[in-house]
């Protein structure tokens, strides 16, 4: 009996020890936050944080038709002018989101959301409303900035998309279909997508969280409700044999910091202001000095007087530094470029033939309207 005494008591001891770490790390929690901060299970207080500054925007457009028909009378005929056709009007309304960035009311959507309207109306989550206008659009990234004047309003709290991570969980806020504050989950699926639009500038975050029509200009935020990017497309293809589009799991959103540089600008000097190198471009293959294969980017053509040329650049350089960092992708060091203001200085290495050089050019200015 003594020997089982001492047999049992480490038995027990084990199994109270192992149902302690059960219960305090392995079994997920049914509510409120983890050791680290985020939540294990539910993103409710993610949702919470955010919801109040995503809205519902509809809007009307005054359109005009062709003839009507039911209206061709005699008396129609005599007030019309001759040789044209009565016309009738008629208002289209379309819906979307926006996400509230500013305690003075300034709310971030998509320009093809308010992209004609006459009228725009903003519905809050508690239920008020109010007439919006718009402080300025910038076709290049398909985003606008629109206004209210209501008190009380809570911005939502903004993100890093720069820190965004493949495999990252985010919550979509929007208005689907008109059904108002919904909330669908998902994962960022790819970081950097372009080419799917005729913007100029393209660097979408690509996640399958489910959007539909109306979710546009609406927020994409992670697990902390803080606002990664703004939703605008949802990437659809025609299924083989069938006329219906298929899409489901690759939406694409406007990473949260190019969103807040662009109304930044639209807001201070009602266009954006992209800074300028002056140079086109070409990504090349190039064999360093290590003997291993680098990237470059080949200088195809450098506009007259501008920022490239009086640095120094000329047609047939390869680009291999823009401020020390390495070019490994021609797009993506225009958009850093372009980030820029314009009197910023940026240093260039490159290759010019088997010669190196280093040279400095200060950034020029482009606006929307070119130049």
């Amino acid at each position: 009996m003594q020997s089982l005494k001492f047999l049992t008591w480490p038995a027990v001891a084990g199994l109270l020890l192992a149902l302690l770490i059960l219960d305090r790390w392995v079994l997920p929690a049914t509510g409120g936050l983890g050791s680290s901060g985020y939540e294990v299970v539910s993103y409710a207080n993610a949702v919470r944080a955010a919801t109040p500054a995503v809205v519902n925007i509809y809007t009307a457009k005054l359109v005009s038709s062709g003839p009507d028909g039911r209206t061709d009378s005699g008396l129609t005929r005599r007030f019309a002018q001759p040789g044209i056709p009565p016309q009738r009007q008629r208002i289209e309304r379309s819906l979307g989101s926006g996400v509230i960035v500013t305690r003075a009311g300034h709310i971030l959507t998509n320009n093809h959301v308010i992209a004609g309207a006459d009228a725009i109306q903003v519905m809050l989550q508690d239920g008020r409303s109010a007439n919006a206008v718009v402080i300025g659009t910038d076709t290049a990234t398909d985003l606008a900035v629109l206004k209210v004047d209501l008190p009380d309003l809570q911005p939502i709290t903004l993100g890093d998309s720069n820190a965004a991570r493949v495999g990252d969980v985010v919550l979509a806020i929007g208005n689907p279909l008109g059904f108002g504050h919904s909330v669908t989950q998902g994962i960022v699926s790819a970081l950097g997508r372009y080419g799917l639009q005729p913007n100029a500038y393209e660097d979408y975050i690509q996640t399958d969280a489910i959007i539909h029509l109306g979710n546009s200009g609406g927020a994409l935020v992670d697990t902390r409700g803080r606002l990664l990017g703004i939703n605008t497309l949802i990437y659809t293809g025609n299924s083989e044999g069938h006329n219906n589009a298929t899409g489901i799991g690759i939406s694409l959103a406007i990473p949260v910091n190019l969103a807040v540089f662009v109304m930044q600008d639209l807001i201070d000097y009602g266009e954006v202001i992209r800074g300028w190198l002056g140079v086109s471009v070409e990504p090349v293959g190039i064999r360093q000095a290590d003997g291993k294969t680098g990237q470059a980017l080949a200088v195809v053509e450098v506009a007259t007087n501008g920022p490239a040329q009086r640095a120094g650049v000329m047609p047939g350089d390869l680009i291999t530094h823009i401020d020390g960092e390495p070019v490994k992708d021609g797009r993506l060091t225009m958009h850093r470029i372009a980030l820029l203001r314009p009197g910023d200085s940026v240093d260039i290495a490159l290759l010019r033939g088997q010669q190196k050089m280093d040279l400095r050019a200060v950034v020029g200015a482009i606006t929307q309207a070119g130049g």
